[in-house]
């Protein structure tokens, strides 16, 4: 075989080799997208009612002089985003080292640890968007939006789920056993959504709670998103909020590429 027929025969890679691994778990996501309907829409969407609903029926001033069904809607759309990111950034991701060993498959490939990492973050955001999406367009049918300042939603709730699943994508890598993943959720993921401004304002919380949920980039997601859907001024600096987020992600990255080389370059 002379080399232009080896060349033709050869399969040709992505311009984008990221691309190719966010189409791998995008064709996986085809099948499987049905069993994460509940926990992605529908329980985000109960919640809503029942605390906007059940509980916000109890709570005769509101909020702030708002209603409490509108002003929940923000936090619980951050929550959603938070919680979407974690799930596929914790079991997937550990899985893909421990169990299934994609990532080995991937990397013996022509696939840098960049093409790796950054295939299957593009995935989570992609779950983490349509997931956030959709729960948006449920509350702005029951008028809980006010705010035209909602378009911008998807850029923040992306933002979340970068600064948050690119930090666990690195503790995933790292952890020896699936135990340490339920000790994430037990002792961050939960504490986080209960103690961030989802359900109640932060400043209801003694001084010392207070500056540990400032600390969570999940607050500062909250405030960006209730902000955005009352159409009020932020509590913090947007610009604040952003960097904040942004310095999350980025940092996330770092640690989470360091701990993939580790694993997948011998």
């Amino acid at each position: 075989m002379t080399q232009q027929a080896r060349e033709r025969a050869r399969p040709a890679l992505p311009r984008v080799p990221a691309a190719a691994v966010f189409a791998y778990h995008l064709v996986g996501y085809r099948r499987t997208w049905r069993a994460g309907v509940f926990s992605s829409f529908l329980l985000p969407t109960l919640t809503v009612l029942g605390f906007g609903l059940g509980v916000g029926a109890y709570i005769d001033q509101g909020v702030g002089g708002v209603r409490y069904f509108d002003w929940i809607v923000g936090g619980l759309l951050a929550s959603t985003a938070l919680q979407v990111a974690i799930a596929e950034s914790t079991w997937p991701v550990f899985s893909n080292f421990r169990w299934i060993k994609t990532y080995f498959a991937q990397s013996a490939a022509p696939l840098r640890v960049p093409d790796v990492l950054g295939g299957h973050l593009a995935f989570v955001l992609f779950r983490v968007l349509t997931s956030s999406v959709a729960f948006l367009l449920v509350v702005v049918l029951f008028g809980a939006v006010r705010s035209p300042w909602a378009l911008t939603l998807p850029l923040v709730v992306v933002l979340l789920g970068l600064a948050v699943a690119a930090p666990t994508f690195a503790y995933a890598a790292v952890v020896d056993s699936d135990s340490w993943l339920a000790m994430l959720f037990r002792f961050a993921v939960i504490p986080m959504t209960l103690f961030a401004g989802v359900f109640f304002p932060v400043e209801s919380l003694p001084v010392a709670l207070r500056w540990l949920a400032y600390v969570t980039p999940l607050w500062h997601a909250v405030d960006l998103c209730r902000a955005a859907t009352l159409g009020i001024a932020a509590q913090w600096s947007v610009a604040g909020h952003l960097l904040y987020l942004g310095a999350w992600a980025l940092g996330g990255w770092l640690l989470a590429r360091r701990a993939f080389r580790r694993r997948l370059v011998l």
